[in-house]
């Protein structure tokens, strides 16, 4: 049978308590580390491609990803209660769902963590481009984006790029940072965290004063748009889902967390309401200020906060706001391939990848060979591609990451209904199944061409796995991973 490998849920907990990490983390802690991993380019980038596919009504775009990501983080708080552990939705599914699903959902993940990377990568680039070029020390049009992408100039044509040279260059120096074993603490997080939250409380204080309403007519320009359309408000929810990417971290610090089944719930939620009402604020002051029409001057910019703040006459304070994202963007970057690189780490010591997935550099003591494997293929992805389509792609894998946990939840109510449970999801049979409705409707507003591409990923992962995988796992021969 292929369902019948399953990680026992005793056996990741005995592992967890042996390696005996220490629980430090508080509820605060965890918040910041939540609002952290989730402002970045969402905010200051995607507000534009939003603003694109759903003009003014990208506002209720931000709501509906807001509510998914919310029931989504109810059933994560549960889980990562249950099985505080350094784990991912990887383990959780191994330990529920089996280890064909486990497999899905890994290489699931390597769209959510390396080709979210990339996407940060280039939502920073936009930035730092449009930094340079105000200064007089812009790089080559063709440098400063992929061929994939379209480049709006200052004349109001446009032209196409070819390799989005600073993109792949700070992808390369986070993969170096990362072999050499540069960590962040809590404090420089921390530090982040209130350089990123600083920035957008200056952009909603100046920006709400010059508000007009006639910028919301219409508010619905593109519709509420439809499933596979990829447009109006639902496209753009879908899109936006990036947004909110990342709220997930809290989860894998479970294992280093002080009662974690206070806090993890609070970290997750309180990290995610937080950035919502920010989101709001910023989006509704990006609309009122500038217009957020299809095809306008706001949907069009790379920097779009800066760019705002430019156009009503606050250039310094447009330029600190792109200071702000190009110096906090990059620990997103470094967080998304350090992820990346642990998940194929842990799928390397389940026998489900190369082995040399799993070798440690003698003296940097960090999985070298991978975080370099993984740095390169972020570079690529981000020199090639733009910010959208990259995001969107990131988001299918995600999702589908997102579904899976909360059948296992529920799944896990119903053949293990004994276990303790220090987190109960409330109404489990209500906000499990709006999850899984949730996600699966944001997947299929991500439009055809992202979904046709995830299916070729699926497949191919199905290829590898039965090819590969499924004879070299340790759970093949018998064995137990300790």
């Amino acid at each position: 049978m292929i369902f019948d490998r399953i990680k026992p849920l005793d056996q990741i907990l005995a592992t967890a308590e042996k390696k005996g990490l220490k629980r430090q983390l508080n509820a605060f802690d965890l918040t910041m580390l939540g609002i952290g991993a989730i402002i970045g380019t969402g905010i200051f980038v995607l507000t534009s491609v939003a603003a694109n596919k759903a003009g003014p009504g990208m506002m209720y775009s931000f709501v509906i990803a807001g509510i998914v990501c919310a029931l989504t983080a109810l059933i994560y708080a549960e889980i990562a209660a249950m099985v505080p552990v350094a784990g991912s939705a990887y383990t959780y599914s191994y330990a529920v769902l089996g280890e064909l699903i486990a497999w899905m959902v890994g290489w699931a993940l390597i769209l959510e963590y390396a080709v979210a990377a990339g996407a940060v990568a280039v939502g920073w680039s936009g930035y730092a481009n449009g930094f340079l070029a105000n200064h007089g020390i812009g790089l080559p049009i063709a440098l400063t984006a992929g061929p994939g992408d379209t480049i709006t100039l200052p004349d109001g044509t446009t032209a196409n790029g070819g390799f989005n040279l600073i993109a792949c260059l700070i992808s390369l120096l986070i993969t170096g940072l990362l072999i050499l074993g540069t960590s962040k603490s809590a404090k420089f997080t921390a530090l982040l965290v209130l350089v990123k939250v600083a920035a957008l409380t200056a952009f909603i204080v100046v920006a709400f004063p010059s508000v007009t309403h006639a910028n919301f007519e219409p508010m619905l320009p593109n519709g509420w748009g439809t499933p596979l359309s990829g447009n109006g408000v639902l496209g753009a929810a879908a899109s936006i889902f990036f947004a909110y990417v990342g709220f997930d971290a809290v989860s894998t610090a479970a294992e280093e967390t002080k009662n974690p089944n206070r806090n993890v719930p609070i970290g997750l939620i309180g990290s995610l309401a937080i950035c919502t009402v920010f989101y709001l604020l910023v989006s509704y002051a990006a609309i009122g200020t500038t217009g957020a029409q299809p095809g306008g001057v706001l949907s069009q910019s790379k920097e779009p906060l800066a760019f705002v703040l430019r156009n009503l006459g606050h250039p310094q304070l447009g330029d600190w706001v792109a200071w702000s994202a190009i110096i906090a963007l990059p620990s997103v970057i470094l967080m998304m391939i350090y992820g990346q690189t642990r998940i194929l780490f842990t799928m390397s010591r389940d026998g489900l990848m190369p082995k040399i997935f799993s070798d440690i550099h003698a003296k940097f003591h960090t999985p070298h060979k991978v975080t370099l494997i993984t740095g390169i293929a972020v570079s690529l992805f981000a020199a090639m591609f733009p910010v959208d389509a990259l995001a969107d792609i990131s988001n299918s894998g995600t999702l589908f990451a997102f579904l899976v946990v909360a059948i296992g939840v529920m799944a896990l109510r119903v053949t293990d209904p004994g276990r303790a449970r220090p987190f109960r999801t409330p109404m489990v049979w209500v906000v499990g199944p709006l999850a899984v409705i949730g996600c699966t409707l944001l997947f299929f507003c991500l439009g055809w061409y992202t979904i046709k591409l995830f299916l070729i990923w699926a497949v191919i992962g199905l290829g590898v796995y039965f090819l590969y995988a499924r004879s070299r796992s340790v759970l093949a021969h018998g064995e137990r991973k300790e």
